[in-house]
């Protein structure tokens, strides 16, 4: 639940003559564009729906060699006008390109940390104490860490993978996937789709989740201040996730949803808000008291726990860990705003150092200060658990920028997702007129809301969900596709030294990955057991 990258999946549907020499069936290219970094390079797709809708008649992308034909035709080069871009409009001069005739990039290292650190500091900062409590003083800073430079070294050999052959004059690569197609292709790409895909769709369940949790929250921390901390404040969930999908169901009818730029802009400020506060509110707790009990394994065997919950906590705690660490699914987008030269996988390298370190050295003070605070008894969301009490103006603040910015973030999260099944519909029906793919959007889009509001009130569960979605993005998005892109791309001997030494990053990656998921699913076996449906209190 981190700051939400505005992931758009675009569906180019190539059509080529079978009869052609070497030529491949038509096929649907799966891309993802990332609006929130405002990058004027990149040119974004809607649905086939929206378009046709719009009664707009795609058009078909133009290859290289035809853009450089007409550049040639026109007169471009030398000090006249410069070439077609790969779309066919044509720049003012030479020097407003880059090398693929797209708009010159003026990213630099400064921008893309500021990019890495928007998109990885969010709501899963509010279960970092919780996770701190499970591991102790010991493995949980630790725990950071390695996390850490897991990603920093997954996320370098990512970066080298933006261009295709030569590192500097090289085929760019726009997206994760295009990457994952040019140097691994076939069922490579179904895989990256689905974990795409799986991730987007459990996002959405745990946003509705925690944005109602936090709403229900405003009401008890009013309830408290003017009723003593004593009073049942208690408030029924299932009433707040279902106002929280009538809201969804009325913007996800928004068309153009994609084009509210502003919308990252305020879902980073909200971000940087309420984990500020947090970080705050800890520290205020850990200096005037009183705090709990903290030690350097965590929470105790035969004390808060016992042996088997211990085992499966901190698993669980691994993948809420591994969430807020979860962002190399935009790294490419990124680093196709960046200028060159330098050569963009070095800046990169040391944007994602900046990132990583600043955003480490913040989950450190968000974990350690909230386990100081509350020790072994600290909630899964430090915000909403009522570990604090005062000033609840403060905390009622804290819990609207949540609110706000997971209204924003459910929508850019279920964007891809209508985007597929529209695109699909559409191709499936190309007859389809404007009024009928209007109300197939309105029939279909309601019912997927509808679905992920259901899911929410029989599942609640705020740490499990969390975990699910660390573990299951974090292995093969952020560990094993790079590492099978970077072998495949320095074509490193089967067997040799470094291909053992990756292979088992990769594997011992995925052991993390299938303990979290496992420990999760768990976590929400044993809540179902006390838990009745639609009645649960907050």
């Amino acid at each position: 639940l981190t700051t939400p990258p505005p992931l758009l999946l675009s569906f180019h549907h190539r059509r080529r003559s079978k009869a052609a020499r070497g030529e491949r069936e038509p096929q649907t290219i799966i891309c993802l564009s990332l609006p929130h970094i405002h990058n004027p390079h990149t040119r974004y797709s809607r649905s086939l729906v929206e378009r046709e809708g719009e009664g707009e008649r795609p058009r078909r992308r133009s290859t290289r060699r035809e853009a450089a034909g007409a550049a040639r035709e026109s007169g471009g080069g030398g000090g006249g006008v410069g070439a077609m871009d790969v779309d066919g409009h044509l720049p003012r001069s030479q020097g407003d390109v880059d090398d693929d005739g797209r708009e010159r990039r003026t990213g630099t290292v400064w921008t893309a940390a500021a990019h890495i650190i928007t998109a990885v500091i969010g709501s899963g900062v509010l279960s970092l104490a919780w996770a701190m409590a499970q591991l102790g003083w010991v493995a949980g800073p630790l725990t950071l860490v390695l996390f850490a430079v897991i990603t920093f070294y997954t996320c370098g050999l990512l970066a080298d993978c933006y261009r295709v052959g030569d590192p500097v004059t090289g085929k760019r690569n726009y997206t994760y996937t295009e990457a994952v197609r040019s140097y691994l292709g076939g069922w490579y790409v179904w895989f990256c789709g689905f974990c795409q895909y799986v991730n987007m769709f459990g996002t959405g369940i745990g946003y509705t989740i925690t944005a109602s949790t936090s709403a229900a929250a405003l009401k008890k921390s009013n309830c408290f201040h003017w009723h003593g901390h004593k009073a049942d404040c208690s408030q029924y969930l299932s009433a707040y996730i279902i106002g929280f999908g009538v809201v969804q169901v009325i913007f996800c009818q928004v068309p153009n949803f994609h084009k509210l730029s502003w919308l990252s802009i305020v879902a980073a400020i909200m971000s940087f808000s309420y984990a500020t506060i947090a970080v705050g509110l800890s520290l205020a707790q850990t200096i005037s008291g009183p705090t709990g009990r903290t030690s350097l394994t965590g929470t105790e065997v035969g004390v808060d726990v016992d042996a088997a919950q211990k085992v499966w906590m901190t698993f669980q705690a691994l993948g809420n860990v591994a969430f807020a660490y979860s962002y190399t699914i935009i790294l490419i987008e990124i680093q196709d705003t960046l200028r060159s030269p330098p050569r963009e996988n070095e800046t990169m390298r040391k944007a994602t150092l900046m990132g990583i370190s600043t955003t480490t050295a913040f989950y450190m003070l968000c974990g350690c200060l909230g386990y100081s605070a509350f020790g072994n008894d600290a909630n899964g969301n430090i915000l909403t658990g009522f570990g604090f009490y005062e000033p609840y103006w403060l905390v009622d603040f804290a819990n609207v920028c949540i609110v706000l910015h997971l209204v924003g973030g459910f929508q850019v999260f279920c964007q891809p997702l209508f985007a597929a099944v529209e695109g699909g519909v559409a191709r499936r029906y190309p007859g389809l007129g404007r009024e009928h793919a209007a109300v197939f959007r309105l029939v279909w889009r309601t019912a997927f809301v509808g679905m992920i509001t259901l899911l929410a009130m029989l599942m609640p569960f705020f740490n499990s969900i969390l975990g699910f979605l660390g573990s299951v993005a974090f292995w093969p998005l952020t560990v094993f596709f790079p590492v099978e892109m970077y072998i495949r791309q320095r074509q490193i001997p089967r067997f040799g030294a470094k291909w053992v030494a990756l292979q088992s990053l990769s594997f011992v990656c995925f052991l993390v990955t299938v303990a979290a998921c496992a420990a999760s699913i768990q976590g929400v076996r044993d809540s179902l057991k006390t838990y009745t449906p639609f009645t649960t209190k907050s």
